[in-house]
């Protein structure tokens, strides 16, 4: 593999973006909170650090756009927070014409 193929590889499987759907509890994050992540490795500044474990699970399937589990749209991962009472988030690969937003 060449340099260039290299780059564009990655150009496939990025970005991301999570957002939240439900807010259930205490959260210092708000409803309609948006991170973008450039790739899969991308730690969003502002993101809780017990969110951003949850979201490490699943970034690759994202970026590979692996099917979910979600019948409504295979497309989009919705994943909890570690709290009972916590926040529902969203994530799934950016559309390629949305640009990358800062966090």
């Amino acid at each position: 593999m060449n340099r260039k193929d290299y780059l564009d590889s990655w150009a496939r499987v990025s970005p991301i973006v999570v957002r939240m759907v439900r807010k259930d509890g205490k959260c210092n994050h708000e409803l309609g909170d948006t991170f973008h992540l450039k790739n899969p490795y991308d730690k969003p500044p502002g993101l809780c650090t017990a969110l951003q474990h949850v979201l490490d699970l699943y970034t690759w399937r994202v970026a590979l756009v692996f099917p979910s589990s979600e019948e409504d749209d295979e497309s989009v991962y919705r994943l909890h927070c570690p709290s009972k009472n916590g926040t529902v988030w969203e994530m799934s690969k950016a559309d390629a014409g949305e640009p990358l937003k800062a966090t």
